[in-house]
């Protein structure tokens, strides 16, 4: 083959910068040697956390959206007796187009229950026959007075996005008990996703293997699991063992390429779900007795009864980490909340509460961690009262200073409440739990360092708990 002068050139130049270009990286370290690529390799196998955890999984319910504290968890005499009047301080509102001053107590009646007599609102009575078995957090905090910026300092850790979930983090650093079924599962709402959509079960830049693996809401819950009637059987056993030994010399030939085995473990894992994801979401043959404790009898309950009891399935089957999450800005009660709060209230709490139930009869409780909480909690003052002529319409703008959550089993204190607002509920004022310390807190839970549980990433150690003041929350473990 005869060759120009230009191409010649050409070829030589970019010979030559290559070469150039290699060793330079080689010299700086930022070369990868053939046995460090091969280090890098990534899994879903069981691994060893640093230390004994009490947690091996956890099934978060997420309500996104903000739900009013003031209105279910904490309980504030001072708004109560203001009701009606002019706040007395300062407010931090979201919303300044739609803000009044005009104070607005709790509008649903309190009661204390259980043995440790935690306030509860009369719009969850099922939360309240479980309240013996949670920590009530009354101090939550992020600061950032936005759905978008809190929702990703409660997932992610920062206010920003593109980096891993929590979900991410525990899945890469303990992999999972079962290779059939995803080691990561978000449970969508039929009503819609929630802000910012796929970034709440997003894997950031860890390798894609500990995404969230999305179940819809509706059957099929996962799409294309059975092989077209040509491959079923033993054709297909024999088709997916080529493409595997394929892709296996493929990869061997690219040592260190995470991406590409990442992929590849995620299409031998849909291979392996076709059986065991039928069984682990087919809640057919749970008993009547089981059904009906999650609400699936009723029309009104039935929906997030039955991603409640799909997680705890998914959980006994060895799933590490599920979400559920609730539709976008269900709770975002900016107006109507007189209407509107109670029917959200009913759509979650018998589902969620038997989730809890359910695990403890079941043994499972001691290890599983059990969250329920949104991004936010609610303001002690009215919003979009301007021509209104009564509080039908009338809602609570965002508050991010001071909100309530609670969480069970995988080593939390039954019957505890923790940290308290101001006199308003507007500020967390006692006990403050910081989203980096409710992290801190869950990995500790799970025997997992925070400072050790890092990704090597532009040659920087990248972890989840970032700031230097996180602590783990000790006054809330049992």
């Amino acid at each position: 083959m005869l060759h120009t002068r230009r191409s010649i050139l050409n070829r030589s130049a970019y010979g030559i910068g290559g070469i150039a270009l290699a060793t330079l990286l080689q010299e700086q370290g930022l070369l990868a040697t053939s046995e460090q690529a091969a280090a890098q390799h990534f899994d879903l196998k069981p691994k060893q956390p640093h230390r004994f955890g009490q947690a091996k999984a956890m099934i978060s319910m997420f309500m996104q959206g903000g739900p009013s504290h003031m209105d279910l968890f904490d309980p504030k005499p001072e708004l109560m007796r203001l009701d009606g009047k002019e706040f007395p301080g300062e407010v931090k509102y979201d919303d300044a187009a739609g803000a009044s001053r005009e104070v607005m107590g709790p509008q649903w009646k309190f009661g204390k229950h259980g043995q440790c007599g935690m306030d509860v609102s009369t719009l969850l009575p099922h939360f309240s026959r479980i309240v013996d078995d949670v920590t009530l957090i009354r101090s939550m905090h992020t600061g950032v007075n936005n759905h978008g910026q809190s929702i990703y300092a409660l997932m992610n850790g920062q206010v920003t996005g593109g980096r891993p979930t929590l979900g991410s983090w525990v899945t890469y650093g303990l992999g999972a008990e079962n290779q059939d079924l995803p080691a990561y599962v978000a449970l969508t709402d039929p009503r819609g996703v929630p802000v910012l959509g796929v970034d709440n079960w997003s894997n950031g830049w860890l390798p894609s293997l500990y995404q969230g693996t999305v179940i819809r809401p509706k059957e099929p819950r996962i799409p294309n699991l059975d092989a077209p009637l040509s491959l079923k059987g033993d054709a297909q056993a024999r088709y997916l063992n080529f493409v595997q030994r394929i892709n296996r010399e493929h990869l061997e030939a690219r040592p260190g390429e995470s991406d590409l085995e990442a992929r590849i473990q995620s299409f031998e894992l849909a291979a392996r779900m076709q059986t065991a994801a039928k069984e682990a979401l087919d809640i057919s043959k749970e008993s009547e007795a089981t059904k009906k404790l999650y609400g699936i009898d009723n029309p009104a309950t039935a929906e997030f009864g039955t991603r409640c009891l799909i997680a705890r399935r998914l959980v006994e089957r060895g799933v590490r980490f599920v979400s559920l999450f609730t539709g976008n800005q269900t709770w975002d009660h900016h107006s109507s909340i007189l209407t509107s709060l109670p029917a959200t209230c009913l759509y979650v709490d018998q589902g969620a509460a038997a989730l809890v139930t359910d695990l403890k009869q079941r043994g499972l409780l001691d290890t599983t961690i059990v969250h329920w909480g949104g991004e936010m909690g609610r303001l002690p003052v009215i919003q979009n009262r301007a021509g209104a002529k009564d509080r039908k319409t009338v809602g609570r703008d965002h508050n991010t200073y001071g909100f309530s959550m609670w969480v069970a089993g995988g080593g939390f204190k039954g019957g505890h409440m923790h940290g308290e607002t101001d006199e308003f509920g507007h500020h967390a004022v006692k006990d403050v739990v910081n989203h980096y310390d409710y992290h801190a807190t869950l990995l500790h839970l799970f025997g997992l360092d925070p400072k050790k549980l890092s990704y090597k990433r532009n040659g920087t150690d990248q972890v989840l708990v970032e700031n230097p003041q996180a602590r783990v929350v000790s006054e809330i473990l049992a």
